[in-house]
């Protein structure tokens, strides 16, 4: 891995020499302009500021600003399971990967084999916005929105100072380190980060149910980042990113560790002239690990030993000069996901394996897209279409006994194509006011862990099901945005969404579930923001309510709603900022009560915390910096498996310093 790391700071060095000729050229390290109808999807925007000044330092609870964000159970990065890590909107949740498509510049984040988001390798410092469209379908951006599109773009040259740095020691032992360097090279730049923390961790336990193995949620992890970016010529750029990464975390018993890696690299072509140009390609490395400990002897139940996997894929989009009211993208892409699985059952009583397991699959989606966005004066319709190539093939599962004897099950190998469409429209009222309505479809293949690894989380087995379908979307959502005032905004949007063939952990018994099909979940909703700006102080809030059901005639859970699914969701950020001199913010979230399984046996209690951020000045470009998490030290309950609790995060300070110049 260091390798690509290396290759990729000597292409930041050598093209930037080799494009000095014309020191005219400003490299952003940006993307193609949006298309003017972007905005009839409802998109929100997350800027810089808010990136780079929230309590926790994470992503995952940053997208949390925009309600109806969730993954599929309330912890963070520090003490989830990495695998259940996916990411979703509008309460389409009820399994562990991911139904919102999450692009990191242009190109998806997802891990090729489980689905789920490496949230401890996306930086906030390292982005420049993010941009969450809740609905939208499939669209120029690829395949497998069905709950939206989380867009992560990378800080520009105008964003990042030439060097940055922070130190931060908080609670329970914890650290968190990182720094940037981000020199000019010729007319481009190149920006080298790398971050690492680590905890002793809190209580995932609470303190009646502890016994002699349980243990605190230890972690650490690290990442490190080259990106470049140069000018080919007048209207080109080049941009180069690789990450590596690692976590390693503890959960509930001494023991049972998972640990998660990779590697990401991609290339991507910006051309700006007469015919705009976006074509990138890229590649991921990953790998998980995972110890399963009995909840009732305290011994190792299951190694997954590894689960490595390979993605693959590239895309092209072309906007050729149609006349100034047309914005027309036309292109292709593709993604080859491929993952295996090696895994041994142990008995608690011999301590030893009874088994080796080892299942896997491949991947394959393929895309052909076209999208006009048509300007006709307060007027802009939009409407598109894809044609994908999808393809699942190489399933198995093979098991082989301690005395060496083979089991092996092959799958049969699942092809066809699917056609989505969306469109919509966005009428401007006025400068402070416009309406908007979009409609729109959409697929996403089941991931290679739903199809072919299960997993424990003690005393309960989920079982997998290589005989999984396609997930189908179609939706439809209208809304309007007004600025009533100067630096105010307010916007509100209905939606109504149906996707067939959902994919649901359905219980057996009382200690097995299965992934299935069911007929449908059906969500309804409304979404509302608001921001306002007058002098140093901000504002901007979010609320979501969303009634979701179930459809699954003849089953026990028809009509019920989706596990690990709110009906209301509410975050609300206040923040004191002056040009100089001290700065202040404070974050108010909730989320409603909601339920661990399908049967509504087991519910989890609505939550509400506070967070909060305090920076002083010191001069030459340094802060002195404090950041509480959950203030009032609120009991939030992460998991419910018949009484067993998992909570989340407790009240945690942190004190450090930040440094940029």
């Amino acid at each position: 891995m260091p390798r690509y790391i290396i290759a990729l700071a000597a292409l930041g060095c050598a093209l930037p020499a080799a494009a000095q000729e014309n020191s005219t050229i400003v490299v952003l390290g940006g993307v193609l302009p949006l298309p003017p109808a972007t905005p009839a999807y409802g998109s929100v925007t997350i800027d810089r500021d808010r990136l780079t000044n929230s309590a926790s330092g994470r992503i995952e609870t940053i997208l949390a600003d925009v309600a109806g964000f969730q993954q599929f159970r309330r912890s963070d990065s520090r003490s989830a399971n990495p695998s259940a890590q996916g990411a979703t909107v509008r309460a389409l949740g009820g399994n562990a990967s991911s139904r919102t498509l999450v692009l990191l510049d242009g190109i998806p984040v997802a891990d090729p084999f489980f689905g789920y988001i490496p949230f401890n390798a996306l930086v906030p410092e390292r982005l420049s916005l993010i941009r969450i469209t809740r609905g939208g379908g499939v669209g120029a951006f690829g395949a497998g929105a069905v709950a939206g599109t989380i867009e992560l773009a990378s800080a520009t040259r105008a964003d990042l100072p030439l060097l940055s740095a922070s130190a931060f020691y908080g609670s329970r032992d914890a650290s968190e380190l990182s720094a940037s360097f981000s020199p000019n090279l010729g007319a481009g730049f190149v920006s080298i980060s790398g971050r690492w923390d680590r905890g002793d961790g809190f209580w995932t336990t609470p303190e009646n149910q502890r016994v002699s193995a349980s243990v605190t949620a230890r972690y650490e992890s690290w990442s490190t980042s080259v990106r470049a970016a140069v000018p080919l010529r007048t209207d080109f750029e080049l941009q180069a990113h690789a990450t590596v990464f690692r976590d390693d975390r503890t959960l509930r018993f001494a023991g049972a560790d998972s640990r998660s890696e990779g590697m990401d690299a991609s290339i991507r072509l910006i051309g700006r002239g007469s015919w705009q140009v976006d074509a990138l390609a890229y590649v991921q490395a990953r790998d998980f690990g995972n110890v399963v400990i009995s909840a009732t002897n305290f011994r190792k139940t299951l190694d997954q030993r590894k689960t490595p996997s390979t993605g693959i894929g590239g895309k092209i989009e072309l906007r050729p000069p149609v006349g100034k009211a047309h914005v027309l993208r036309i292109g292709a892409d593709t993604r080859y996901a491929t993952g295996d699985m090696y895994e041994d059952p142990y008995s608690t009583v011999t301590g030893l394996a009874t088994a080796h397991r080892h299942a896997g699959g491949d991947q394959t989606t393929t895309g052909f897209f076209i999208e006009d966005d048509w300007t006709l004066g307060r007027l802009i319709l939009t409407g598109g279409a894809r044609a994908d190539r999808w393809s699942i093939r190489n399933g198995f599962n093979d098991s082989t006994s301690p005395a060496g004897v083979l089991t092996h099950i092959g799958y049969v190998d699942r092809k066809d194509w699917r056609v989505s469409f969306r469109g919509g429209a966005l009428l401007r009222l006025s400068e402070a006011a416009s309406v908007r309505a979009a409609a729109y479809t959409g697929f996403r293949l089941p991931t290679l862990n739903e199809l072919y690894r299960g997993f424990v989380v003690f005393p309960i087995t989920t079982q997998a099901n290589p005989a999984l379908k396609p997930e189908t979307l179609k939706g439809f959502e209208a809304g309007f945005d007004v600025k009533p005032a100067g630096g105010v905004t307010l916007s509100a949007s209905a939606f109504l969404i149906h996707v067939e063939k959902a994919i649901a952990n359905v219980t057996v018994n009382t200690t097995t579930r299965r992934r299935q099909n069911v007929d449908a979940i059906v969500a309804k909703g409304i979404e509302l923001n608001a921001s306002a700006r007058r002098g140093d102080a901000s504002l901007s809030a979010s609320y979501a309510y969303t009634d979701s059901k179930v459809r699954a005639p003849g089953q026990q859970f028809d009509g019920f709603r989706p596990a690990q699914t709110p009906a209301h969701a509410a975050s609300a950020t206040l923040a004191w900022a002056p040009a100089r001199g001290p700065s202040l913010s404070a974050t108010l979230r909730y989320v409603g009560k909601q339920y661990e399984d399908d049967l509504q046996t087991d519910a989890l209690p609505g939550a509400l915390t506070v967070d909060g951020t305090a920076s002083l000045p010191l001069g030459h470009g340094a802060s002195l910096v404090g950041r509480v998490e959950n203030l009032f030290d609120k009991a939030v309950i992460t998991r419910n498996a018949g009484g067993s609790i998992d909570l989340g995060t407790p009240r945690t300070i942190w004190v450090g310093v930040q440094f940029a110049r």
